[in-house]
């Protein structure tokens, strides 16, 4: 008779020989890694192109095919932009500016501002105080020429007349003192100048007396513009619109690329009394004013 098997027998289990040998795993593990690595890397998947823009829908104009009577305002704006060319020796000067720190500090300080002040914080005071700033050291932009006496007025506050569009034209509100107010105070003004011009609540007083005057085409879209001065000044100063694009930024590194929010000043000016450079000196002190954007303080920040 065959004895039976012993405990320790009886325990014992075969392994199946399809079992996988832990050293062969690892093995085949590395051969793997090695595979990856050799193999060529996927180029990176380009991104979806941006949605195409839509063209606007236009309907046409009411006016086309009439003829109408000039309104009155629109003859009044035409006779004195005529006169002004007519007495005037006009040209204009344009330069570019780096917006790009100012346009974060409005960033930051607008909704607190829009809390504090009851007005919205738009770019518009920011160049007002510029410009006002800068009048104060360069007489010859804000004066006027006394055609009958041969003498000339150098003025010593800034009156700035602000073009505003309406639906009866354009009309030019007047900031009194503009150059005695802070951002706060300028953005009020502008705010509610604009506003009575739009609701036809506008006084001739506050339409008369400007020294100097800014007219911002950027609103609109326009890059620059070549202004015409109007009667009884000797400059204007056109504010283009402000777009992102690539710029040459000097660092501490050295010169690199970047995107900037960048815009164009254009000031037109009557070369009887302004020579090129009075006015290249005026822009480049507006331009230094407006990219060095030191408002913080008055900005609550």
């Amino acid at each position: 008779m065959r004895s039976p098997p012993s405990t320790a027998s009886r325990w014992l289990v075969k392994a199946p020989a399809s079992a996988v040998d832990p050293q062969q795993d690892v093995i085949a593990a590395a051969e793997a890694a090695k595979t990856a690595a050799a193999a060529p890397a996927r180029p990176p998947q380009p991104r979806p192109p941006p949605a195409a823009k839509k063209a606007p829908t236009l309907e046409a104009s009411p006016l086309r095919g009439q003829t109408v009577k000039m309104p009155r305002i629109r003859k009044v704006i035409g006779d004195n932009m005529v006169k002004a060319l007519h007495e005037q020796a006009q040209l204009s000067s344009v330069v570019e500016v780096d917006v790009t720190r100012l346009m974060k500090l409005r960033a930051r300080a607008k909704d607190a501002f829009a809390a504090r002040e009851g007005v919205k914080l738009s770019p518009m005071p920011f160049f007002v105080k510029a410009a006002a700033q800068a009048l104060k050291a360069h007489a010859p932009i804000n004066a006027k020429i006394n055609e009958g006496e041969g003498t000339i007025t150098y003025f010593d506050t800034e009156n700035i007349g602000i073009a505003v569009d309406s639906e009866k034209g354009l009309m030019t509100p007047v900031i009194k003192h503009a150059g005695d107010l802070n951002i706060a105070g300028i953005a009020k003004a502008t705010a509610e100048l604009a506003g009575k011009v739009r609701a036809n609540k506008i006084t001739p007083d506050e339409l008369s007396g400007a020294t100097f005057t800014i007219s911002n085409t950027g609103s609109r879209g326009a890059l620059f513009d070549t202004i015409i001065v109007p009667p009884g000044q000797v400059a204007i100063l056109g504010i283009g619109a402000t777009v992102k694009r690539p710029a040459v930024i000097e660092t501490e590194e050295g010169t690199v690329i970047g995107v900037r929010d960048m815009t164009y000043l254009t000031l037109s000016y009557d070369h009887r009394l302004v020579d090129g450079a009075d006015a290249a000196r005026y822009l480049t002190a507006v331009k230094a004013i407006l990219e060095a954007g030191e408002f913080e303080v008055e900005l609550g920040l």
